[in-house]
């Protein structure tokens, strides 16, 4: 109950205020001070009561807090005093620029930076932990849901407003046999069987933390089964909250195309010491960013385990510190640096489907005068779900991460960058050889990507980093020159493919398997996906193609066992199957000399 209180209270904090400025960084860690000083005021006789008080402060009737009070059973709270100066004046300060999750002129507010490079929504990660406090999971759907809405005469309290005869039911654990554990979807707690979750396996992928354990990938090509889909009558709560609702919304605004002006736009901040300002990247972006994104995946990862959690939970601002440091529960698999493939196995792309079809059908009925879904029938409700989750699950559960360069403080390209002639057809794979040891967190990945770049910049005299994309140990990929220009990484050939790095020397050793798999499946199948890479790509290593013993013996050896990868291509038939794939060969750009 002190963790639920405590939550309430910072709730009722975050959506009471406008934004403002923050004394205390946007950082993630911000976030976890707060909660601390909260769990340390909070008496756990008076958590709910104190709560209550806060909740009485949300005066937002917009449709996302209808749907919240609704799902959330924030209706049935009782009313209670709070002093505001209970909290801190930096907490209070905080929390002005933690409100609602919005964007303004390219100016992403309620987003915080945390410790492995992501930046977070704080307001959909807070309603997941909310949601797996209060345990609830399952929500009956009226099976007709054409009927008057409003009418079954439910009326909140606090709002007054009336809500149709929708029942909410409490998740009972299905029975699970003894062989099935949790490490089958890395994201649970470990007394929780695989078969409690919805989860649908698919194809067989690598659990983050360890090579021996599997996980499911999601799966990005199932649709709704049948030629007519049956419609949904239960919701899942807690995906509600946290994604299926904006995931919805955001393609009824018109067809997304993946960061292009749509979903999962990236953005930098003014500082990463101490920010307080989020740019986005694009103009004109569907609200449903990346940090959005992150933020509600966080949420439905961290409610999960939490509604799966017998009392007493842990201190929130504990799983938060975990969870955004080495681990939940010392698992380094449960961290946000895996958010994406934890997901994936916790829930399937017809799962998910139904999920967004069915919250677009509970906010039907709770606000029929909703400008984005009056009108609407059953079809065009679940093609909107059907298409938000397929772009939903390839192009983002399906992709890896990758931080871009303001987030590693990359300094300018000097020069003009040439464009590549996309797609390209070639995948060329190195080792950083220096730095040696692996990066396994942020900071020190970030700091060589800087090292890497003064290093080519002032002593190779480029105009840049040489590599297209480097690949971290710690779950994360980093942009060097990108998709789009030509790099300075393989010689004679920067033109004809990209350039993608291990950090570290991998002469007698390998990279962690959630690297690797990167390398091999992700990073290529979302290249071709977008058309930055040839569907027939070839994968080479860079000593096939230049006189160096990159990418080291050890992963050389295994490059060899890989399907994409050309064991009899020299540098010239290189070559030459890249000018036929192009009417005319792009000038080259050649480096003075070559990175090992």
């Amino acid at each position: 109950m002190v963790a639920q209180g405590v939550l309430w209270i910072l709730l009722g904090l975050l959506l009471r205020l406008e934004p403002g400025t923050a004394t205390l960084p946007l950082l993630m860690d911000s976030v976890i001070q707060a909660l601390a000083e909260l769990e340390q005021k909070v008496p756990a006789t008076k958590a709910s009561h104190v709560a209550s008080a806060w909740l009485l402060l949300v005066q937002d009737s917009g449709p996302r807090d209808l749907l919240h009070h609704f799902l959330l059973e924030r209706q049935n709270l009782k009313a209670t005093n709070l002093d505001p100066h209970q909290v801190s004046p930096e907490l209070r300060a905080l929390t002005k620029d933690m409100a609602q999750h919005g964007i303004r002129d390219r100016q992403e507010y309620g987003v915080v930076l945390a410790p492995d490079g992501s930046t977070v929504a704080v307001e959909p990660l807070l309603a997941g932990l909310e949601a797996g406090l209060q345990g609830r999971r399952v929500v009956n759907l009226p099976l007709d849901s054409t009927a008057t809405p409003l009418d079954a005469g439910t009326t909140f309290p606090d709002t007054g407003v009336m809500v149709p005869d929708v029942r909410a039911t409490s998740l009972e654990p299905r029975d699970a046999p003894p062989d099935v554990t949790s490490a089958d979807v890395g994201a649970t707690s470990p007394n929780i069987k695989a078969t409690d979750l919805d989860v649908k396996p698919t194809s067989t992928g690598i659990r983050p933390d360890s090579p021996d354990v599997p996980v499911t990938s999601p799966d990005v090509h199932t649709s709704l089964p049948g030629a007519k889909a049956r419609s949904p009558t239960t919701v899942d709560s807690l995906l509600v909250v946290t994604l299926a609702r904006d995931l919805g919304l955001s393609f009824l605004q018109g067809p997304q195309t993946w960061n292009h002006a749509g979903l999962g736009t990236e953005g930098c901040w003014d500082q990463l010491s101490a920010p307080r300002t989020f740019t986005l990247l694009h103009s004109g972006t569907s609200p449903v960013t990346m940090a959005f994104l992150n933020g509600a995946l966080d949420g439905v990862l961290l409610g999960d385990y939490l509604s799966r959690t017998p009392e007493p939970r842990p201190p929130l601002s504990h799983l938060l510190s975990e969870y955004y440091g080495a681990g939940v529960a010392g698992d380094p698999g449960f961290r946000s640096n895996f958010r994406r493939q934890n997901t994936a196995a916790l829930t399937s792309t017809p799962t998910l489907t139904q999920q967004v079809w069915g919250a677009l059908i509970l906010l039907q009925r709770l606000e029929p005068t909703h400008p984005q879904l009056r009108g609407m029938s059953q079809e065009q409700l679940a093609e909107v779900a059907t298409n938000a989750t397929k772009e939903f699950t390839e192009a983002f559960l399906g992709c890896p991460a990758i931080h871009p360069r303001c987030r590693w403080g990359a300094a300018p390209y000097r020069g003009s960058p040439r464009s590549l002639q996309l797609p390209l057809g070639f995948l060329y794979v190195h080792h950083t050889y220096i730095p040696a040891p692996p990066c396994t967190d942020f900071a020190h990945c970030a700091a060589d990507m800087r090292s890497m770049q003064h290093f080519h910049q002032d002593t190779r005299g480029w105009d840049d980093i040489g590599y297209s994309f480097v690949i971290g140990s710690d779950g994360y990929v980093y942009e060097g020159r990108g998709w789009h220009w030509v790099g300075a990484h393989t010689l004679g050939h920067n033109s004809r493919g990209f350039g993608v790095a291990f950090v570290g020397n991998y002469t007698a050793e390998l990279p962690t398997e959630a690297a690797l798999r990167t390398v091999q499946d992700v990073l290529p199948g979302c290249a071709v996906r977008a058309g930055f890479l040839r569907p027939d790509y070839t994968l080479l290593g860079h000593r096939q193609l230049v006189r160096t013993d990159c990418p080291g013996d050890a992963l050389f050896n295994l490059l060899r066992t890989w399907p994409r990868f050309a064991a009899n291509v020299n540098p010239r038939t290189a070559r030459r199957a890249s000018w036929r794939s192009k009417r005319k060969p792009p000038p080259m750009i050649l480096p003075a000399t070559d990175p090992q």
